[in-house]
């Protein structure tokens, strides 16, 4: 089988590069060039498609004996992630941009041109478990990715392979360094990739500039002026530019924003609490939808809590009803379905939230 392995130069990519030539595959592998200032977008372990992670990738193909090559697809990365993200936060969502990239550039654009050229699978570093075309959580719980692939189709899937997914991440280092592979300490990268200075809100103001609006309280009091709503997501305690705790003495958090008025509105920790989720554009990684209402447990974070719920499609969206209360969702983030399984939990789809109530 001829294999197209995404390496971005850090230890887990690497790690499945070198089982897919270990399997007897003809392996090419291939780094992405996501940045038109790809020299800007690694500091230390923040940031990612830097120049050394680039040199990193290569340094493993020659090790690996396989062909590397370097594909540009920066425009394709600004308007698919960058600006949808800018776009999100501007509309007062909180979208989660590895969701996207993995969705519209790793396994779609990417994907598309790896088949175009006749390959037959595309092999990532995610840890994610497939069987029988079922996507499911990876072995190492702590570095399990199955929520930001669960946006994933079905013929999506059936092109993917997730080498790693069965292996706990302290194993894949020592697996790289026995391999001989300089990247097997190198540390995992974090936070958002295309923000290696860690500072979003410095990140989005430069983009959306400056729109003015006010913090107001449950009662509809003005508490202070902020520069845009991008500065805020829902949950959030600091950084608020009010005087400080409520008259009960208690913390206040951003309970909800308006976009369209510019304003954002802060509450007790109990309003956060929400019952019911509506989401638009719902995936169902088996390729069709579940008749009638689905058990199911619940995740809208990418390392977040779990909540068992009752899903079910209506007039097009997903609507999840939660029998214990999440915590904090705001529109933009990805609602992800499991269904409990022996073999580990099997995703079963998924949908870009539009109401949290």
């Amino acid at each position: 089988m001829r294999v197209l392995v995404a390496m971005s130069g850090g230890v887990d990519s690497s790690v499945a590069a070198a089982r897919m030539v270990d399997a007897g595959h003809e392996v090419v592998g291939v780094h992405l060039a996501l940045s038109a200032s790809p020299g800007t977008l690694r500091t230390g372990s923040r940031g990612c498609c830097s120049k050394e992670d680039a040199g990193d990738a290569r340094r493993v193909a020659d090790v690996l004996d396989i062909p590397f090559y370097v594909w540009d697809f920066a425009d394709r990365f600004k308007e698919d992630v960058i600006d949808d993200f800018v776009d999100a936060y501007a509309r007062g969502e909180t979208p989660n941009p590895c969701v996207r990239c993995n969705e519209r550039i790793k396994f779609s654009a990417l994907a598309a041109r790896a088949l175009a050229l006749g390959f037959d699978a595309l092999a990532t570093g995610h840890y994610a478990r497939l069987a029988d075309g079922r996507l499911r959580r990876a072995v190492d719980p702590d570095k399990d990715q199955s929520y930001v692939l669960a946006v994933l189709t079905a013929q999506q899937l059936q092109h993917a392979l997730f080498p790693i997914g069965d292996t706990p991440k302290a194993q894949i280092r020592h697996e790289a360094a026995r391999r001989g592979l300089a990247v097997a300490d190198k540390a995992d990268s974090h936070d958002i990739c295309f923000i290696p200075s860690g500072d979003t809100r410095a990140f989005l103001g430069a983009r959306i500039g400056v729109r003015r609006g006010s913090v107001v309280d449950a009662a509809g009091r003005v508490l202070a002026e902020h520069d845009g709503v991008h500065g805020f997501t829902i949950g959030q305690r600091k950084g608020l530019g009010i005087p400080g705790p409520g008259p009960d003495g208690r913390p206040r958090y951003v309970t909800g924003i308006d976009a369209d008025t510019a304003t954002v509105h802060v509450g007790e920790l109990a309003d956060l609490d929400v019952t019911t989720l509506i989401g638009d554009s719902p995936v169902f990684t088996a390729g069709v939808a579940p008749r009638g209402p689905v058990e199911c447990a619940v995740q809208v974070r990418a390392h977040g809590g779990v909540a068992e719920a009752v899903a079910e499609l209506a007039d097009g969206s997903l609507v999840v009803d939660l029998r214990t209360p999440l915590r904090g969702v705001a529109p933009g983030q990805t609602v992800v379905l499991y269904r409990p399984d022996p073999e580990g939990d099997e995703v079963l789809g998924s949908a870009t939230i539009r109401v949290a109530r």
